[in-house]
C-alpha cells in the first residue's frame, strides 16, 4: 500500500451527458434530477452497486465530504447494479437507508449512464464542474480527505471566474430520505443472529445495538440486555482519521452497555467464556461483550479502514462481517480485504488466515487462496465454512489441511438461482451460513430471498424456503432456523420439519 493515494487524473474537457428520462430516483422527494438543474455547482457522481464492499467503504466518505462542503457541492449516486437483485429500485432504496446513503440516487438498471460516462469499475467517482464539464474520473475507493482539496480547488477557480452558485443547495439535491419498503419495528435492518442454546443474540444493525435474550418459547424472545446506545459517537460517524489507534476507538466507543457504541454491527458468536464477540463492521473493529455486565471492549481495529502500512501497523481492519470460533481461535470474515483473519482468544493477537492478494475465487493453500468478500461463517471442528458473497459461492477453509476449497460457486460474475450439484449450482450473493447437527449447511441466499440446503459431501443444493426479504444471517436451535430477514426488519422462525415460517416476538425493549 502506498502512503499517499494517487490524485484524481484530469481528463480532456468534455460536456457531461444529461441523465436519460424515465429512470427511477430515490431520496429526491419524487423529483427526477437533471444535471442542467445543478449548473453553478460542482457535481460528484458516485457509480456504485450496493453489495460491493469498496462501494460500501466509499459511502461514509461521501457523506463526510458533503458535510464539509454543504452548498457548492452536490453528491449524486448512480446505482448500476451488478446482480439482478441490485437493479430493483425498492431494494436499492433499502440498501441506501441501511448504509446511511441519504443523497439522491439514480437507478441506472440498464447501465445507460455507466456507458455514457465510460465507467468500467465499481466504485467510480466522476467530478463535473459548475459549467457542466467532466473534469475528473477515477475508479476505486476515495477518501473525504483526498477529495476535499480537489473539490475546493474547483470551487475556488469557478468562484473567481463568477461561474459558481453560492446559494443554498436545494433540498432535493441535498437528499430527502425515502421510507423503507417495510416499516421498522423493534428491529431495523437486523443482519446476523447467534445462539448458545436458549439464548439468542441479534445484531440490530440500523439501531446500532445488539440484543441478547432468552427464548421462552420457539417464537418468543425475552430481551435481557441491550448493548449499544444506538447513536453514533465521534468514532462512529463514518470518518475516522487514518492512523487512528485501537485505544482511541476504545476511549470513544467502549464501556458499559448503555454507553458503548456500535456502527452497523453484523456477525455475532457466543464464546463459551462468558463473552459475546461482535463484528462491528462500520467501525472496522471486533468487539467483546461481557454477558454478565454488558460491558464492551475492543479486541481489534481502530475505527478506520486499513489503507496504509501505518494503518496496518496500528492494527486497523477493514469491514469485519462475521465471526466464528474454532477451538480457541476467533475466525473473522474480513470482507473489506477479501480475507479470513484469526484472533487468538488467549493472547488476543490478530493475524491474516487466508486470502488477501486480490479478489477472486481461487482454491489453494490458505496463504495463496483468493477470496471474494466473505460475509458469513459456520464453524466446524477444524474448519470454517464461509459464504463468499461476491463470487456467490460457499467455500471451506480447512485449518488442519491448511487449504481453501470451494463447495459451490465458480467465479465473480457467475450467479443466478439454480439448484443442483457442484459447479452447476448458482447462488446470488449469499451472505449467511448455519450448520445443521447432521452436517448440512443452511445457506442464506440473500439476493434470491431464499434459504437453501447444501450437503458438503455431495455438493448438492436444494431450495427450502422462498419469499424472504434479503436474509443475511441465520442460526439453528431446537428444531428451528432463526433468520435475520433484513429488509423485513424481523427474525423469521422456520420449522425445520415443516418449513412453516413465523415471526419471532421480541419482548422487554
Amino acid at each position: 500500500m502506498s502512503s499517499q493515494p494517487p490524485a484524481l487524473p484530469e481528463i480532456p474537457r468534455v460536456r457531461a451527458p444529461e441523465f436519460p428520462e424515465a429512470l427511477d430516483w430515490i431520496h429526491t422527494g419524487g423529483r427526477a434530477v437533471r444535471l442542467a438543474d445543478l449548473r453553478g455547482r460542482v457535481v460528484l457522481l458516485d457509480f456504485w452497486t450496493y453489495g460491493c464492499i469498496n462501494c460500501i467503504h466509499l459511502a461514509p466518505q461521501l457523506h463526510e465530504l458533503a458535510r464539509r462542503i454543504p452548498d457548492a457541492l452536490a453528491v449524486l449516486g448512480v446505482h448500476s447494479g451488478k446482480h439482478p437483485a441490485e437493479r430493483v429500485t425498492a431494494r436499492i432504496r433499502d440498501a441506501a437507508l441501511r448504509l446511511g446513503v441519504t443523497h439522491p440516487v439514480l437507478n441506472d438498471r440498464q447501465f445507460r449512464v455507466w456507458r455514457a460516462f465510460a465507467v468500467n469499475a465499481w466504485p467510480t467517482v466522476v467530478l463535473i464542474d459548475p459549467q457542466g464539464y467532466v473534469v475528473a474520473s477515477r475508479g476505486g475507493e476515495r477518501t473525504a480527505d483526498e477529495l476535499t482539496p480537489v473539490v475546493e480547488r474547483l470551487i475556488a477557480a469557478h468562484d473567481a471566474a463568477g461561474t459558481l452558485d453560492r446559494g443554498p443547495l436545494p433540498d432535493w439535491a441535498r437528499g430527502i430520505p425515502d421510507a423503507p419498503s417495510h416499516a421498522p419495528g423493534a428491529l431495523c435492518f437486523p443482519t446476523k443472529i447467534a445462539t448458545d442454546g436458549r439464548r439468542l443474540a441479534i445484531a440490530d444493525s440500523a439501531h446500532r445495538r445488539v440484543l441478547v435474550g432468552t427464548l421462552h418459547a420457539r417464537d418468543r424472545l425475552q430481551v435481557e440486555r441491550v448493548v449499544g446506545r444506538g447513536t453514533p459517537t465521534s468514532a462512529t460517524r463514518g470518518h475516522v482519521a487514518q492512523g487512528a489507534t485501537r485505544d482511541a476507538l476504545a476511549a470513544a466507543a467502549d464501556g458499559p452497555a448503555s454507553e458503548a457504541s456500535f456502527e452497523r454491527p453484523q456477525g455475532l458468536t457466543f464464546g463459551g467464556d462468558g463473552r459475546l464477540y461482535v463484528a462491528d463492521t462500520g467501525n472496522h473493529a471486533v468487539r467483546a461483550v461481557d454477558l454478565a455486565t454488558g460491558a464492551m471492549r475492543t479486541l481489534a481495529g481502530t475505527g478506520a479502514r486499513v489503507r496504509t502500512r501505518d494503518d496496518r501497523a496500528a492494527g486497523a481492519l477493514a469491514s469485519p462481517w462475521d465471526v466464528a470460533i474454532v477451538a480457541r481461535t476467533l475466525v473473522v470474515a474480513m470482507a473489506g480485504t477479501h480475507q479470513l483473519w484469526a484472533i487468538d482468544l488467549d493472547d488476543e493477537r490478530a493475524r491474516p488466515l487466508a486470502g488477501g492478494r486480490g479478489e477472486a475465487l481461487v482454491d489453494a493453500p490458505l496463504a495463496d487462496a483468493l477470496l471474494a468478500q466473505p460475509m458469513g461463517l459456520a464453524a466446524g471442528d477444524a474448519s470454517v465454512s464461509f459464504a463468499d458473497a461476491e463470487s456467490s459461492a460457499v467455500r471451506v477453509a480447512d485449518l488442519s489441511a491448511g487449504a481453501v476449497r470451494t463447495l459451490v460457486g465458480t467465479g465473480l460474475f457467475d450467479f443466478g438461482d439454480r439448484d443442483g450439484e457442484g459447479d452447476a449450482v448458482r447462488l446470488q450473493h449469499a451472505q449467511g451460513l448455519a450448520r445443521h447437527p447432521d452436517g448440512r449447511l443452511l445457506v442464506a441466499d440473500s439476493y434470491n430471498d431464499a434459504l437453501k440446503w447444501l450437503d458438503p459431501a455431495t455438493r448438492r443444493v436444494t431450495t427450502w424456503v422462498r419469499g424472504l426479504h434479503e436474509p443475511a444471517g441465520l442460526t439453528i436451535v431446537d428444531g428451528a432456523a432463526y433468520v435475520a430477514d433484513t429488509n423485513a426488519h424481523r427474525i423469521a422462525v422456520v420449522d425445520l420439519a415443516t418449513g412453516d415460517v413465523t415471526d419471532l416476538s421480541i419482548e422487554g425493549l
